[in-house]
């Protein structure tokens, strides 16, 4: 039933939305009516001259300034009482009926100026009824109060209606604008997702086929200048390319399925994310291409959450490769360091520095997606030349992503190796 009346409500607003002037008439004819039926009551004793057309009169003048209420609503206001006091003092018995202008106005005065505004008018019409009532109509005082008691009830509830309507409205604007803003949020959320995930493919595009290549690049070279001098070698180093370009071709086809993953049994068979038990098959490959890399490891070594290995092999493939395409250097070394919940990784080499150019974002985009990586699960990364030569990259990260990481996290990286 609530729901039924409720749409009824709705559907009555939107008309009067659409023709407010021919909703202001009906109502207006309505009011009129009340005053005519309202106005063959009168007090005993009174008898007032030509009885329906003196209460009609300035009643009819009451109802008639309600077309102005939705651009002067206190002045409409003010005319309504002024109407209805006359007729008190003209001995007509104030019921519901005649007192329906003055609740029509308080209402709409609620509706337009405020419940400040109409708390102050309803207050300004219960006393002039009262006075009126007590000066026109001399009564015992019980009659008195009973009839200010029904003032009361009467303007209160045109009072209290008025309120239900702005609470009602300020509900439904408040609803509109949630919704409006969800939608706007959800489509920002959608954008940014989109442009995460675009960027997380283009990073690990880029450390696949950049590392990739340049090992290819350097094998080919390598192999090249040792094909006359050295076959053998030269068949190894090929050998080796063989395996460096199907290990492209694999990571490549790994990073392009989750493109086209989805809930297919048979598109879920991706290969593992690579991690730290790679760097083996990764120095190797560095090796082939003429690059010898040394790994050392302190500490006792702990268990890395999957983004984290992953973020640690990124990183070390990535500084490597840097070594093999800019750096004028025939050895490299890696550190690990497990200290606390956290670990440590420094990969320099101890040639001399020409590649410091890397440094600069106009020139690629290996440094700043080795950052990007590292303060995505809340670690740090630095890069930068050694003060002797060479070239150095050193990051933290933790064991776990940041929101499983345990009270361990606050040991300090004092004992860190820097080379």
């Amino acid at each position: 039933m609530s729901t039924s009346t409720e749409r009824y409500s709705d559907r009555f607003e939107q008309y009067a939305d659409r023709h407010p002037r021919v909703v202001d008439g009906l109502l207006v004819l309505a009011l009129m009516a009340c005053v005519i039926i309202g106005s063959a009551f009168t007090r005993p004793g009174t008898d007032p001259p030509f009885q329906r057309t003196t209460a009609i009169l300035p009643m009819g003048v009451a109802c008639l300034a309600l077309l102005k209420h939705r651009t002067h609503p206190r002045a409409v206001t003010l005319v309504a009482v002024a109407g209805t006091v006359i007729v008190t003092a003209l001995g007509y018995e104030i019921t519901p009926l005649l007192l329906a202008p003055v609740m029509a106005a308080l209402y709409w005065l609620t509706t337009l100026a405020g419940s400040r505004t109409a708390r102050r008018y309803v207050a300004l019409t219960l006393a002039a009824l009262t006075v009126t009532s007590a000066v026109f109509d001399p009564s015992d005082a019980l009659a008195l109060v009973l009839r200010v008691i029904g003032f009361c009830f009467w303007l209160s509830l045109s009072f209290a209606a008025g309120n239900m309507t702005l609470l009602r409205r300020a509900y439904l604007a408040s609803v509109q604008a949630r919704a409006e803003y969800a939608e706007r949020t959800r489509d920002e959320e959608a954008r940014l997702r989109v442009t995460e995930e675009r960027l997380r493919i283009a990073r690990d595009l880029h450390d696949v086929v950049a590392h990739h290549l340049a090992l290819a690049n350097a094998q080919a070279g390598t192999a090249a200048h040792l094909a006359l001098t050295d076959p053998q070698q030269t068949k190894k180093i090929l050998t080796d390319l063989t395996g460096t370009t199907s290990s492209a071709l694999r990571d490549l086809k790994a990073t392009l399925g989750l493109l086209r993953h989805d809930d297919d049994p048979a598109s879920s068979a991706l290969e593992p994310a690579p991690g730290l038990a790679r760097l083996p098959e990764l120095v190797a490959a560095c090796d082939s291409a003429g690059l010898t890399v040394t790994v050392t490891t302190t500490g006792e070594p702990r268990p890395l959450s999957s983004g984290v290995d992953l973020t640690a092999f990124r990183i070390v493939q990535e500084a490597l490769t840097n070594v093999t395409k800019h750096a004028a250097a025939s050895s490299a070394q890696v550190r690990l360091a497990y200290l606390g919940s956290r670990v440590h990784i420094t990969i320099s080499n101890d040639g001399p520095d020409t590649g410091t150019t890397e440094l600069e974002p106009s020139r690629g985009f290996g440094i700043i997606g080795m950052r990007e990586r590292a303060l995505t699960i809340g670690g740090e990364l630095r890069a930068e030349p050694r003060p002797g030569g060479g070239f150095e990259v050193t990051t933290t990260l933790p064991l776990q992503p940041p929101g499983t990481v345990t009270a361990d996290d606050t040991d300090t990286p004092a004992g860190s190796e820097h080379a």
